[in-house]
């Protein structure tokens, strides 16, 4: 077998999505973003599992792995949905952190080039209120960069199912003519 075979490719596509899922997870841990911290969680499982069977030749864990990329893609698209607000979905609820906090998305505050402010709170408000952090002079407003993070998910989800099937259709095919000789 040569270097760059679909098997190679996958393993390398494997690495990637775990180092672009740990750089998410990061960032969702700092935002205290419980479905997304959940979803990346479950996301680094299957993909060192994919990796696993690719390295093992084990077909069954890929297949495992490509239907997983199936479910991810899903995901990944209503995240883009929930940040664009798109179809009565709006971002400025608290569905990400599953209703138990007002944290929002960490680069809201934290994005290229923002600038945080504390502004003093108004007589009727909490101390602890969102409200009260003003933030300008982004370069790219936060719901742009989750929607990237997202759709780098999405590229790397869609090339690793082409491969995976690939992969696995390799595999069936050398255990067929393993089992006619």
């Amino acid at each position: 077998m040569g270097c760059c075979t679909g098997r190679c490719s996958l393993i390398c596509l494997c690495a990637l999505q775990l180092l672009s899922a740990l750089e998410r997870q990061i960032f969702d841990f700092l935002g205290f973003q419980w479905a997304p911290i959940l979803g990346n969680f479950l996301h680094i499982i299957v993909v060192i599992l994919g990796l696993f069977g690719t390295i093992q030749y084990r077909p069954r864990y890929i297949m495992v792995y490509t239907v997983w990329t199936a479910l991810w893609v899903t995901w990944n698209a209503f995240i883009i949905c929930f940040y664009l607000e798109v179809g009565g979905l709006s971002k400025d609820t608290d569905l990400m952190t599953f209703n138990i906090s007002v944290h929002r998305s960490w680069w809201r505050e934290h994005g290229p080039g923002c600038v945080r402010r504390v502004l003093p709170p108004s007589a009727h408000g909490m101390m602890d209120d969102y409200t009260y952090v003003s933030v300008t002079g982004c370069i790219i407003d936060f719901q742009y960069l989750e929607v990237i993070h997202s759709a780098i998910q999405i590229l790397l989800s869609l090339v690793g199912f082409v491969y995976a099937c690939y992969v696995i259709s390799i595999s069936m095919e050398e255990e067929d003519t393993c089992r006619n000789k």
